[in-house]
């Protein structure tokens, strides 16, 4: 453990000498506001509290933004040291492969949820500026914040696997980008073309719930707007939301940062200095 946190901390310093920290965390903060105060025109339609409308708004900037930090800041975690070279020496300090994994996932994750916090948290504050029964929301809230870390959890790990399959950051980059324009944009569009064309046969009734369990992304948004009370304020699968069960969506984002993780240490093991 004193190893993997070694590792973790020298991989958060190298993350504040690049200005990823501030970076990740302004991009958060800036998108949770503007979005904030975008999203929240409908309260009084609603008849909901303030925050909950906000976490709502918030919970399609997670979708969106969570998944492409997290690979932004893996895509070159072990690429990035095969091609300056640094990764043969980091390999004889005293140090598995497995550790070093888990130091860099242990830092990137903390920062992640360093920017998730301080985002949703100014999103948070303006909610209670204007609404004087904003904290109804706050359960809503921290639902949202740990979820939200499953998520980012979920693609750092095939960040890193990307990373060691690819080798070299300028592949793992385009990797991880094309992957993020699948998984969050493409596949959402694929589905809604085959609920259209299948009408109400067996895609729609038996296939659709799977296929969107099956992707962590859609399986966050399902859990958060299932759980939330302002879950008509956000379109697209509310009404997947309301048929799906919440504990499947919940089984789907806390089992894919264990299989992803399982991923990435597998394609680190067959990476050769």
């Amino acid at each position: 453990m004193s190893r993997v946190l070694a590792t973790a901390a020298a991989e958060f310093r190298i993350a504040l000498r690049n200005r990823w920290v501030a970076i990740v965390i302004a991009m958060m903060t800036l998108f949770s506001l503007v979005l904030s105060a975008a999203g929240s025109a409908p309260t009084g339609d609603l008849g909901v509290d303030r925050l909950s409308v906000t976490v709502a708004s918030l919970t399609s900037l997670g979708v969106y933004l969570v998944p492409l930090v997290a690979l932004l800041m893996s895509f070159d975690a072990i690429a990035g040291e095969v091609e300056r070279g640094t990764l043969p020496l980091v390999l004889t300090y005293p140090v598995s492969r497995g550790e070093l994994l888990a130091g860099k996932f242990a830092a990137h994750l903390g920062i992640l949820a360093l920017a998730t916090g301080v985002g949703y948290g100014a999103a948070s504050v303006a909610a209670f500026a204007v609404d004087a029964h904003a904290a109804q929301g706050l359960p809503a809230l921290l639902r949202l914040f740990w979820t939200s870390l499953l998520l980012g959890a979920t693609f750092l790990g095939v960040g890193y696997a990307i990373s060691a399959w690819a080798r070299r950051p300028g592949a793992a980059a385009g990797l991880a980008i094309g992957l993020w324009l699948v998984l969050i944009v493409l596949y959402d569009l694929g589905l809604l073309a085959g609920v259209v064309s299948g009408g109400d046969g067996v895609f729609t009734t038996r296939v659709f719930p799977w296929l969107l369990l099956a992707n962590p992304a859609d399986a966050f948004r399902l859990y958060n707007l299932a759980a939330s009370e302002a879950a008509t304020a956000a379109a697209g699968v509310g009404g997947a939301a309301a048929t799906i069960p919440a504990l499947e969506s919940l089984l789907s984002i806390a089992g894919w940062p264990v299989l992803a993780f399982l991923l990435a240490r597998l394609a680190f093991q067959r990476v050769t200095p």
